[in-house]
């Protein structure tokens, strides 16, 4: 008997299923955009706060939001290895570490679930290969063999990372580059590369936006490192899109949803890497209980709504636990940006 038979059992009103499905769409659009939102506001925030330094005001206007810290992952990562060399977090920019752990946490809880559910890149990757569906009637493929060895490149750039950070820097140029004022002041140069954007920057994110209109999330399937670092954790993950062969009729409209280019509908579970736990194969599926994302040790039905509960449960579990632990809020004060910012241009490393 398949073992997953049980899920197929019971009277389901068809209806009734696609008004969940359709309710999961809609759900996972809502938390995708609320985020998006709070990532913009917390922009905002910053900019303002910046600006109150710019313009010499005695205080800011207002207090410096610690999640813009989420934009500094190679700061992330090498203020891992300072916490795994010292066992203590280093207390300039300590929130990117707690996002970045937050992350990975969520990958090995349930999939690479933060490229598609909250990652504002992620976000906009996907409202714009939508678009060009719209404006070409359709999305193109590359050329698998092609599509396979690009997909190579956000692995190869991971390792470089890895290498370079975790492995090849020493202990004491850690502690010299999170102590020096390059790391102090990275939150600004960050904020500068988008309101300060080089003609070089600008033609490289107009290319990559072009070619997002023509195939799906180019930059996350081909590019994005932090997305490989992610898909590598999510191996570990329970969760996995399992499908019950005895009831699937082949008719590929997972496969052809799926913004990964994955073979949902030759696989009995998706255990690769790329799978970002959208869940738009199982809102795409018309079979009932056919698709499912469960946990591997669990053989019954599980409700549609227990994977994003979990989703954005361990997110601000993660957030809440840097909060509460007091690594939030960087030990810099509005003195030391008052004293740094000038400095910035000429900052290199």
């Amino acid at each position: 008997m398949n073992p997953h038979t049980s899920r197929t059992v019971g009277s389901v009103n068809p209806v009734t299923e696609t008004k969940r499905k359709t309710a999961l769409r809609t759900i996972r659009i809502f938390v995708q955009y609320s985020f998006l939102l709070w990532v913009v506001g917390i922009g905002i925030r910053f900019g303002l706060f910046i600006n109150s330094v710019d313009s010499g005001a005695a205080a800011p206007l207002v207090s410096r939001p610690p999640g813009v810290e989420g934009f500094l992952p190679i700061g992330a990562l090498t203020s891992l290895k300072y916490w795994l060399i010292t066992g203590k977090i280093h207390p300039v920019h300590p929130a990117a570490l707690v996002i970045f752990l937050t992350i990975v946490i969520m990958s090995l809880v349930a999939k690479k679930s933060f490229c598609s559910w909250h990652c504002p890149v992620g976000t906009l990757s996907e409202a714009a290969h939508k678009l060009g569906q719209r404006l070409f009637g359709r999305n193109f493929l590359i050329w698998p063999p092609l599509d396979l060895l690009l997909r190579g490149i956000k692995y190869l750039l991971l390792a470089l990372f890895v290498v370079f950070i975790l492995l090849s820097m020493s202990a004491e140029t850690v502690v010299k580059f999170l102590n020096a004022p390059y790391w102090a002041v990275s939150d600004v140069k960050m904020l500068h590369f988008f309101t300060h954007m080089s003609k070089t920057t600008l033609v490289i994110l107009t290319i990559l936006t072009v070619l997002s209109l023509f195939y799906k999330m180019f930059w996350c399937r081909y590019l994005c490192p932090y997305g490989a670092l992610l898909g590598l954790a999510s191996i570990a993950s329970p969760f996995k899109i399992r499908r019950d062969a005895s009831g699937c009729t082949g008719c590929r409209r997972c496969t052809t949803a799926c913004p990964s280019g994955l073979e949902v509908h030759s696989c009995t579970a998706i255990s690769s890497p790329e799978c970002t736990g959208c869940l738009t194969c199982v809102t795409h599926c018309q079979e009932r209980n056919v698709l499912a994302m469960q946990p591997v040790f669990w053989k019954q039905r599980l409700s549609i709504w227990v994977f994003p509960a979990v989703v954005v449960l361990v997110f601000a579990a993660g957030i809440t636990a840097g909060m509460v632990s007091g690594n939030w809020n960087s030990s810099l004060s509005y003195a030391d940006y008052q004293r740094l910012i000038p400095l910035v241009k000429n900052l290199t490393h």
